[in-house]
């Protein structure tokens, strides 16, 4: 195969032309993960036909850096076998189907799409593009669907999944950003807050709230009190906001959480936020019964059978929804001591190895993959006390793609970081 001078700094200095050709189509995934993820039925999709064209087209590249990875790839392929394992045990035991686990099975993605990261090398700022580009369309979707009538925005999707959505998309735009766009990041960051507003989510409030935290206090203020300032002047206008315009705490189901919480008072489930703490009071019966082996991956319906208003032959809606609404309450109610150990390790190993590369990135500031890539875990461990992330498949697939490609980014940037120090 010709080799041919590479135009790209990042690119190493000969490069097989096929791959060139892959790193393009990969820049292109990049972009396609994080802008259509929530703007198109079926949106990761596009992401997923590029990263197979694009890791046939550099098969080379990838074989060669599956080797090159060392700790990062290993790590990340003992957690891909360890959660598919744990999915097939559980079939196993209950002689359940193979479509019960099929959202575990994305992780079979999380090795793959960290060595095509490292291997290609694309550019970080497609990625970046991708998530403004993503913020503008949840948005543009949220205020089309509630101004034709829809009480909360969910896009294709569902609410709580959209603004689970939304909230990481927010995190690429912060820590994802090349030097300068200080007014696409601001633009992303408010229509991101409209999009979730929209929503009615409320368990993604915490969440946003680490990020703006986040987001103002690694600013390049010098002063501290300036910062606190800030923060002290962002809580304000949202405060001043939610209480005179007309209909936002209604959108943002505040008054609706006060009447949840007076009717589990008087003993009535049969709401929103009694629903949720029903769920957990189920959850923990379930594991007490069931602490070795729970009752099997994907039915927490069974263990709400246990209540005597949903063994009547009247449906329910909240014997029905899927899943525990929480995810130690689901995994530790399908799967035992074994699944609460494995959904640790799914957040604590990707959580460690992002912070080990974060430290070994050279960037002063709290941005790049490796910040990214932690501010995901921790996104999706705030949203998850509110919502089973893993019982969909958006959030399931968009959560393996982006630890692994934020990996690979990360190990990259090391990688380039080290090269760069003088020698001693």
């Amino acid at each position: 195969m010709t080799l041919l001078q590479s135009s790209r700094p990042d690119i190493p200095a000969y490069t097989p032309a096929a791959s060139r050709f892959a790193v393009g189509v990969a820049e292109a995934g990049l972009f396609c993960l994080a802008a259509l993820v929530i703007s198109l039925p079926g949106g990761l999709l596009p992401f997923g036909l590029c990263l197979l064209g694009s890791s046939l087209a550099g098969w080379s590249c990838l074989r060669a850096a599956r080797r090159e990875m060392g700790t990062t790839l290993r790590v990340l392929a003992w957690l891909m076998a360890a959660v598919l394992a744990m999915s097939l045990l559980s079939i196993y035991l209950f002689e359940h189907g193979f479509r019960d686990v099929d959202n575990r099975s994305r992780f079979v993605v999380l090795p793959w799409t960290a060595i095509w990261a490292y291997a290609l090398q694309p550019r970080t700022v497609w990625l970046w593009r991708g998530a403004v580009a993503g913020t503008f369309v949840a948005a543009a979707l949220a205020v089309v669907q509630v101004g034709m009538g829809a009480s909360r925005a969910e896009g294709w999707t569902n609410a709580i999944v959209f603004a689970d959505i939304v909230l990481v998309l927010m995190v690429l735009v912060v820590l994802c950003r090349p030097g300068g766009k200080l007014p696409w990041l601001l633009a992303a960051l408010a229509l991101g807050c409209v999009a979730i507003v929209l929503s009615g989510s409320r368990g993604v409030w915490l969440g946003l709230l680490g990020l703006l935290v986040m987001a103002i206090w690694g600013a390049r203020w010098r002063s501290r009190r300036t910062r606190w300032l800030v923060l002290g002047a962002g809580a304000a206008i949202a405060a001043t906001l939610l209480l005179t315009v007309p209909g936002l705490s209604s959108q943002m189901r505040i008054v609706e959480l006060q009447k949840d919480m007076e009717r589990l008072e008087e003993g009535d489930s049969d709401s929103s936020a009694g629903a949720r703490i029903e769920r957990l009071q189920v959850a923990y019966d379930t594991f007490a019964e069931h602490p070795l082996t729970g009752i099997g991956v994907g039915h927490f319906d069974e263990a709400m059978k246990r209540l005597p208003v949903c063994q009547t032959d009247k449906w329910v809606k909240r014997c029905h929804l899927g899943h525990a609404h929480n995810d130690v309450a689901e995994w530790g109610a399908t799967q035992g001591v074994p699944g609460l150990l494995l959904l640790l390790a799914i957040y604590a190993l990707p959580l460690w190895l992002f912070a080990r590369l974060h430290r070994r990135s050279g960037n002063a500031q709290f941005r790049g993959p490796a910040a990214a890539g932690i501010m995901v875990v921790v996104s999706y461990v705030l949203c998850g006390l509110t919502q089973s992330m893993f019982a969909h498949q958006v959030t399931a697939s968009f959560y393996v793609c982006m630890v692994g490609v934020l990996a690979g980014l990360a190990l990259r940037e090391c990688e380039r970081a080290a090269a760069a120090r003088p020698p001693r």
